[in-house]
Protein backbone atom coordinates (compact mmCIF):
# COMPACT_ATOMS: atom_id res chain seq x y z
CA UNK A 1 0.00 0.00 0.00
CA UNK A 2 1.48 3.75 -0.89
CA UNK A 3 1.90 5.95 1.85
CA UNK A 4 0.27 8.91 0.83
CA UNK A 5 0.69 12.66 2.17
CA UNK A 6 -2.41 13.82 4.30
CA UNK A 7 -2.63 16.63 1.99
CA UNK A 8 -5.76 17.34 0.37
CA UNK A 9 -7.38 19.32 -2.41
CA UNK A 10 -10.47 20.44 -1.50
CA UNK A 11 -13.34 20.08 -4.40
CA UNK A 12 -14.74 23.77 -4.97
CA UNK A 13 -18.16 23.31 -3.60
CA UNK A 14 -18.10 20.53 -1.35
CA UNK A 15 -21.67 19.45 -0.14
CA UNK A 16 -22.44 17.55 2.55
CA UNK A 17 -25.69 15.11 2.85
CA UNK A 18 -27.42 14.64 6.25
CA UNK A 19 -29.35 11.64 6.04
CA UNK A 20 -31.49 11.23 8.91
CA UNK A 21 -33.04 7.88 10.04
CA UNK A 22 -37.09 8.23 11.80
CA UNK A 23 -38.75 5.62 13.52
CA UNK A 24 -41.81 5.05 15.87
CA UNK A 25 -43.98 7.78 17.11
CA UNK A 26 -45.95 8.55 20.72
CA UNK A 27 -43.94 8.61 23.79
CA UNK A 28 -39.92 7.91 23.77
CA UNK A 29 -38.52 5.60 26.73
CA UNK A 30 -36.11 6.69 28.80
CA UNK A 31 -32.63 6.68 27.19
CA UNK A 32 -30.27 3.99 28.93
CA UNK A 33 -26.99 4.51 29.74
CA UNK A 34 -24.61 5.76 27.48
CA UNK A 35 -22.49 2.52 26.49
CA UNK A 36 -19.08 4.51 27.28
CA UNK A 37 -20.12 5.18 30.99
CA UNK A 38 -21.04 1.65 31.25
CA UNK A 39 -17.71 0.66 30.23
CA UNK A 40 -16.17 3.44 31.93
CA UNK A 41 -14.72 5.26 29.03
CA UNK A 42 -13.61 9.16 29.58
CA UNK A 43 -15.50 11.78 27.92
CA UNK A 44 -13.16 13.71 25.72
CA UNK A 45 -15.20 16.63 26.00
CA UNK A 46 -13.37 18.45 28.64
CA UNK A 47 -9.99 17.99 26.86
CA UNK A 48 -11.67 18.82 23.79
CA UNK A 49 -12.90 22.41 25.54
CA UNK A 50 -9.12 22.89 26.70
CA UNK A 51 -7.32 21.98 23.63
CA UNK A 52 -9.24 23.02 20.76
CA UNK A 53 -8.34 26.89 20.62
CA UNK A 54 -5.28 26.41 19.61
CA UNK A 55 -5.69 24.60 16.80
CA UNK A 56 -5.59 26.38 13.64
CA UNK A 57 -7.34 25.72 9.64
CA UNK A 58 -4.87 26.78 7.08
CA UNK A 59 -6.10 27.26 3.18
CA UNK A 60 -3.63 27.36 0.63
CA UNK A 61 -3.77 28.93 -2.92
CA UNK A 62 -0.96 27.54 -5.52
CA UNK A 63 0.03 27.34 -9.17
CA UNK A 64 0.14 24.64 -10.88
CA UNK A 65 1.67 24.00 -14.08
CA UNK A 66 0.70 21.25 -16.57
CA UNK A 67 3.39 19.38 -16.46
CA UNK A 68 2.64 19.42 -12.47
CA UNK A 69 -0.83 17.65 -13.29
CA UNK A 70 0.82 15.33 -15.51
CA UNK A 71 3.12 14.01 -12.41
CA UNK A 72 -0.73 12.84 -11.25
CA UNK A 73 -1.18 10.49 -14.15
CA UNK A 74 -0.34 6.80 -13.91
CA UNK A 75 3.06 6.32 -14.78
CA UNK A 76 2.02 3.99 -17.43
CA UNK A 77 -0.25 6.27 -19.04
CA UNK A 78 3.05 8.90 -19.25
CA UNK A 79 4.19 8.35 -22.10
CA UNK A 80 1.45 6.66 -24.16
CA UNK A 81 -0.75 8.24 -26.32
CA UNK A 82 -3.42 9.54 -24.05
CA UNK A 83 -0.28 11.37 -21.79
CA UNK A 84 1.33 12.93 -24.82
CA UNK A 85 -2.36 14.31 -25.70
CA UNK A 86 -2.87 15.99 -22.00
CA UNK A 87 1.00 17.52 -22.42
CA UNK A 88 -0.25 19.22 -25.32
CA UNK A 89 -3.05 20.38 -24.05
CA UNK A 90 -2.41 21.64 -20.63
CA UNK A 91 1.53 21.43 -20.94
CA UNK A 92 1.78 25.12 -21.14
CA UNK A 93 -0.74 25.92 -18.85
CA UNK A 94 -1.08 26.95 -15.17
CA UNK A 95 -4.12 27.05 -12.71
CA UNK A 96 -4.86 28.35 -9.35
CA UNK A 97 -5.68 25.28 -6.92
CA UNK A 98 -6.79 25.28 -3.45
CA UNK A 99 -5.56 23.06 -1.01
CA UNK A 100 -6.02 22.91 2.58
CA UNK A 101 -4.44 22.00 5.76
CA UNK A 102 -4.06 22.07 9.40
CA UNK A 103 -1.72 23.66 12.05
CA UNK A 104 -1.81 24.94 16.13
CA UNK A 105 -0.68 27.69 17.57
CA UNK A 106 2.75 27.47 19.71
CA UNK A 107 2.97 31.29 20.69
CA UNK A 108 0.40 33.78 21.87
CA UNK A 109 2.01 35.99 19.58
CA UNK A 110 0.65 34.17 16.22
CA UNK A 111 3.28 31.41 16.00
CA UNK A 112 2.07 28.12 14.11
CA UNK A 113 3.61 25.14 13.20
CA UNK A 114 2.39 22.67 10.30
CA UNK A 115 3.83 20.41 7.91
CA UNK A 116 6.42 22.17 5.28
CA UNK A 117 4.15 20.18 2.60
CA UNK A 118 1.12 21.85 3.36
CA UNK A 119 2.94 24.96 2.68
CA UNK A 120 5.61 24.67 -0.07
CA UNK A 121 4.50 25.45 -3.08
CA UNK A 122 1.53 28.34 -1.40
CA UNK A 123 1.17 31.96 -2.98
CA UNK A 124 -0.62 32.62 -0.36
CA UNK A 125 -1.79 30.61 2.73
CA UNK A 126 -4.75 32.07 5.16
CA UNK A 127 -5.25 30.91 8.37
CA UNK A 128 -8.52 30.67 10.25
CA UNK A 129 -8.29 31.39 13.65
CA UNK A 130 -10.34 29.70 16.12
CA UNK A 131 -12.92 32.46 16.98
CA UNK A 132 -13.44 32.41 12.97
CA UNK A 133 -11.39 35.22 11.99
CA UNK A 134 -9.00 34.72 8.71
CA UNK A 135 -5.39 35.77 8.89
CA UNK A 136 -2.99 35.81 5.91
CA UNK A 137 0.24 34.21 7.38
CA UNK A 138 4.00 34.47 6.29
CA UNK A 139 6.49 31.69 6.83
CA UNK A 140 8.92 31.92 9.80
CA UNK A 141 11.22 28.68 8.07
CA UNK A 142 10.40 25.20 6.75
CA UNK A 143 12.35 21.92 7.14
CA UNK A 144 11.70 19.59 4.11
CA UNK A 145 14.15 16.67 5.61
CA UNK A 146 11.93 16.39 9.11
CA UNK A 147 8.47 17.86 6.86
CA UNK A 148 7.95 20.59 9.92
CA UNK A 149 7.09 24.33 8.82
CA UNK A 150 6.53 27.54 11.32
CA UNK A 151 4.33 30.21 10.01
CA UNK A 152 3.47 33.78 11.70
CA UNK A 153 0.56 35.90 12.02
CA UNK A 154 -0.01 39.00 13.19
CA UNK A 155 -3.51 38.63 15.39
CA UNK A 156 -5.08 41.74 17.24
CA UNK A 157 -4.94 40.03 20.42
CA UNK A 158 -3.04 37.16 21.83
CA UNK A 159 -3.65 33.43 20.98
CA UNK A 160 -4.31 30.21 23.13
CA UNK A 161 -1.07 28.32 22.59
CA UNK A 162 -0.82 24.55 23.02
CA UNK A 163 1.90 23.07 25.74
CA UNK A 164 4.15 20.56 24.30
CA UNK A 165 4.15 17.11 25.92
CA UNK A 166 6.76 14.50 25.78
CA UNK A 167 6.73 12.19 23.29
CA UNK A 168 9.72 10.07 25.28
CA UNK A 169 6.93 8.97 27.49
CA UNK A 170 4.48 8.07 25.18
CA UNK A 171 3.77 4.48 25.52
CA UNK A 172 1.69 1.79 22.84
CA UNK A 173 -1.49 1.93 23.86
CA UNK A 174 -1.90 5.07 25.39
CA UNK A 175 -5.38 7.43 24.39
CA UNK A 176 -4.55 9.87 21.80
CA UNK A 177 -6.38 12.34 20.41
CA UNK A 178 -5.80 14.00 17.13
CA UNK A 179 -7.14 17.57 15.76
CA UNK A 180 -7.40 19.62 12.39
CA UNK A 181 -8.72 20.31 9.25
CA UNK A 182 -10.21 17.34 7.39
CA UNK A 183 -11.57 17.80 3.76
CA UNK A 184 -11.48 21.55 4.98
CA UNK A 185 -14.49 20.20 7.36
CA UNK A 186 -12.28 22.79 10.40
CA UNK A 187 -12.69 22.45 14.26
CA UNK A 188 -12.39 18.37 13.91
CA UNK A 189 -11.32 15.58 16.31
CA UNK A 190 -10.93 11.95 16.48
CA UNK A 191 -9.47 9.78 19.20
CA UNK A 192 -7.62 6.59 19.08
CA UNK A 193 -4.68 5.09 20.73
CA UNK A 194 -0.83 4.86 19.57
CA UNK A 195 -0.36 1.63 17.73
CA UNK A 196 3.56 1.54 17.20
CA UNK A 197 6.57 3.55 17.86
CA UNK A 198 9.85 4.54 15.55
CA UNK A 199 7.67 3.66 12.01
CA UNK A 200 10.16 4.25 9.03
CA UNK A 201 8.20 5.32 5.89
CA UNK A 202 11.33 4.96 3.65
CA UNK A 203 11.49 8.85 3.63
CA UNK A 204 15.14 9.42 5.07
CA UNK A 205 16.99 9.04 8.39
CA UNK A 206 14.64 11.23 10.29
CA UNK A 207 11.51 8.87 10.30
CA UNK A 208 10.54 7.99 13.76
CA UNK A 209 6.78 8.22 13.46
CA UNK A 210 4.22 7.55 16.08
CA UNK A 211 1.62 5.18 14.76
CA UNK A 212 -1.87 6.15 15.20
CA UNK A 213 -5.47 4.63 14.68
CA UNK A 214 -7.17 7.91 14.97
CA UNK A 215 -8.88 8.24 12.11
CA UNK A 216 -6.88 10.60 10.11
CA UNK A 217 -7.72 12.17 6.82
CA UNK A 218 -6.79 14.64 4.17
CA UNK A 219 -6.52 18.13 5.39
CA UNK A 220 -5.39 16.97 8.76
CA UNK A 221 -1.61 17.08 7.83
CA UNK A 222 -0.45 19.35 10.16
CA UNK A 223 -2.62 19.47 13.38
CA UNK A 224 -1.71 18.64 16.62
CA UNK A 225 -1.96 14.82 18.35
CA UNK A 226 -2.86 15.40 22.20
CA UNK A 227 -2.14 13.30 24.79
CA UNK A 228 -4.72 13.13 27.84
CA UNK A 229 -3.25 15.94 29.98
CA UNK A 230 -3.85 18.03 26.74
CA UNK A 231 0.20 18.01 25.67
CA UNK A 232 1.03 18.07 22.05
CA UNK A 233 2.95 15.11 21.49
CA UNK A 234 3.04 14.73 17.53
CA UNK A 235 1.71 16.56 14.69
CA UNK A 236 0.26 14.44 11.98
CA UNK A 237 1.65 13.81 8.76
CA UNK A 238 1.01 11.18 7.08
CA UNK A 239 -1.41 7.93 6.43
CA UNK A 240 -1.21 4.54 4.68
CA UNK A 241 -4.03 4.28 2.27
CA UNK A 242 -4.94 2.64 -0.76
CA UNK A 243 -7.79 4.94 -1.39
CA UNK A 244 -6.26 8.01 0.41
CA UNK A 245 -9.55 7.96 2.94
CA UNK A 246 -8.44 6.92 6.38
CA UNK A 247 -8.02 3.21 7.54
CA UNK A 248 -6.67 3.59 10.92
CA UNK A 249 -3.20 4.04 10.19
CA UNK A 250 -1.73 7.25 10.59
CA UNK A 251 1.36 8.49 11.43
CA UNK A 252 2.44 11.55 12.99
CA UNK A 253 6.15 12.81 13.62
CA UNK A 254 6.91 13.04 17.60
CA UNK A 255 6.84 16.40 19.63
CA UNK A 256 10.60 16.03 21.09
CA UNK A 257 11.64 16.15 16.97
CA UNK A 258 8.90 18.90 15.93
CA UNK A 259 9.86 20.83 19.41
CA UNK A 260 13.30 21.02 18.22
CA UNK A 261 13.73 22.10 14.94
CA UNK A 262 10.56 24.61 15.91
CA UNK A 263 12.71 26.42 17.92
CA UNK A 264 15.76 26.49 15.53
CA UNK A 265 13.69 27.54 12.71
CA UNK A 266 12.02 30.46 14.94
CA UNK A 267 15.51 31.61 15.83
CA UNK A 268 17.93 31.38 12.48
CA UNK A 269 14.51 30.45 10.06
CA UNK A 270 16.16 27.81 8.50
CA UNK A 271 18.05 24.56 10.42
CA UNK A 272 22.07 23.65 10.56
CA UNK A 273 22.98 20.22 10.80
CA UNK A 274 25.88 18.23 11.39
CA UNK A 275 27.90 16.53 8.80
CA UNK A 276 31.09 14.19 8.73
CA UNK A 277 31.88 13.13 5.26
CA UNK A 278 31.64 9.72 5.30
CA UNK A 279 29.82 6.87 3.43
CA UNK A 280 28.37 4.47 5.83
CA UNK A 281 26.75 1.00 5.43
CA UNK A 282 24.99 -1.39 8.15
CA UNK A 283 26.65 -4.46 9.76
CA UNK A 284 26.02 -6.96 11.97
CA UNK A 285 28.37 -7.52 14.85
CA UNK A 286 30.34 -10.49 15.95
CA UNK A 287 29.44 -13.09 18.28
CA UNK A 288 26.09 -11.50 19.29
CA UNK A 289 27.58 -8.36 19.93
CA UNK A 290 25.16 -5.87 18.36
CA UNK A 291 25.26 -4.19 15.16
CA UNK A 292 27.31 -1.65 14.09
CA UNK A 293 28.14 1.09 11.60
CA UNK A 294 30.74 0.52 8.86
CA UNK A 295 32.78 3.44 7.19
CA UNK A 296 33.10 2.59 3.63
CA UNK A 297 34.25 5.90 2.14
CA UNK A 298 35.92 8.74 3.46
CA UNK A 299 35.29 11.98 1.83
CA UNK A 300 38.72 13.81 0.95
CA UNK A 301 39.46 16.78 2.94
CA UNK A 302 35.76 16.43 4.95
CA UNK A 303 35.54 16.33 9.21
CA UNK A 304 36.00 12.74 9.19
CA UNK A 305 39.17 12.60 7.00
CA UNK A 306 40.92 15.48 9.24
CA UNK A 307 40.25 13.84 12.08
CA UNK A 308 42.07 10.65 10.99
CA UNK A 309 38.93 7.74 10.43
CA UNK A 310 39.54 5.21 7.51
CA UNK A 311 37.18 3.22 5.73
CA UNK A 312 37.13 -0.24 7.71
CA UNK A 313 36.63 1.84 11.13
CA UNK A 314 33.40 0.42 12.68
CA UNK A 315 31.42 3.26 14.41
CA UNK A 316 29.81 2.24 18.03
CA UNK A 317 28.99 5.70 19.51
CA UNK A 318 28.49 9.74 19.50
CA UNK A 319 29.38 11.73 22.39
CA UNK A 320 29.08 8.20 24.50
CA UNK A 321 25.43 7.03 22.92
CA UNK A 322 25.45 3.70 20.75
CA UNK A 323 24.68 3.72 17.44
CA UNK A 324 23.58 0.77 15.97
CA UNK A 325 22.49 1.55 12.75
CA UNK A 326 23.42 4.15 10.04
CA UNK A 327 19.98 6.16 10.86
CA UNK A 328 20.53 6.82 14.17
CA UNK A 329 24.39 7.51 13.31
CA UNK A 330 22.98 10.45 10.62
CA UNK A 331 20.52 12.04 13.32
CA UNK A 332 23.14 11.89 16.19
CA UNK A 333 25.32 13.66 14.39
CA UNK A 334 23.32 16.28 12.83
CA UNK A 335 22.12 16.69 16.02
CA UNK A 336 25.57 18.09 16.67
CA UNK A 337 25.68 22.17 15.78
CA UNK A 338 28.25 22.34 13.04
CA UNK A 339 32.10 23.64 15.02
CA UNK A 340 31.48 21.47 17.80
CA UNK A 341 33.10 18.61 18.12
CA UNK A 342 31.48 14.96 18.48
CA UNK A 343 33.69 12.13 19.89
CA UNK A 344 32.93 8.55 17.84
CA UNK A 345 33.83 5.47 19.92
CA UNK A 346 35.03 2.65 16.96
CA UNK A 347 36.32 -0.26 16.69
CA UNK A 348 39.40 -0.60 14.04
CA UNK A 349 40.73 -4.19 13.84
CA UNK A 350 40.74 -5.46 17.31
CA UNK A 351 41.00 -1.96 18.90
CA UNK A 352 38.55 0.53 20.56
CA UNK A 353 39.42 4.02 19.76
CA UNK A 354 37.35 7.60 20.84
CA UNK A 355 38.32 10.00 17.72
CA UNK A 356 37.14 13.23 18.27
CA UNK A 357 35.71 15.39 15.19
CA UNK A 358 35.04 19.07 14.46
CA UNK A 359 31.71 18.77 12.88
CA UNK A 360 30.86 20.45 9.70
CA UNK A 361 27.87 21.93 8.15
CA UNK A 362 25.91 19.34 6.06
CA UNK A 363 25.80 20.28 2.70
CA UNK A 364 22.13 19.60 0.79
CA UNK A 365 21.70 16.96 -0.23
CA UNK A 366 24.35 15.15 2.06
CA UNK A 367 23.48 12.78 4.92
CA UNK A 368 25.99 12.22 6.42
Amino acid sequence: MPVRSIRARVPQGMALVLALALAGCGTLPAPAAAPEARLGLPSFAPLVHQVLPAVVNIAVTETVHGTDMLDQLPPELRDSPLGEAFRRRYGNQAAQVSAAGSGFIVAPDGVIVTNNHVIAHADKIVVALPDGSQVSARILGRDPLTDVAVLKVDPPHPLPAITWGDSRKVRVGDWILAAGNPFGLGGSVTAGIVSAEGRSLGGGPFDRFLQLDAPINPGNSGGPAFDMAGHVVGMTTAIVSPSGGSVGIGFAIPSDLVRQIVDQLIAHGHIDRGWLGVAIADVDGPNGVPAMVSVTSVERAGPAARAGLRPGDRLLAVNGRPVHDTGALIRAIAAVPPGQIARLTLRRGATTLTIPVTVARRPSGEPN
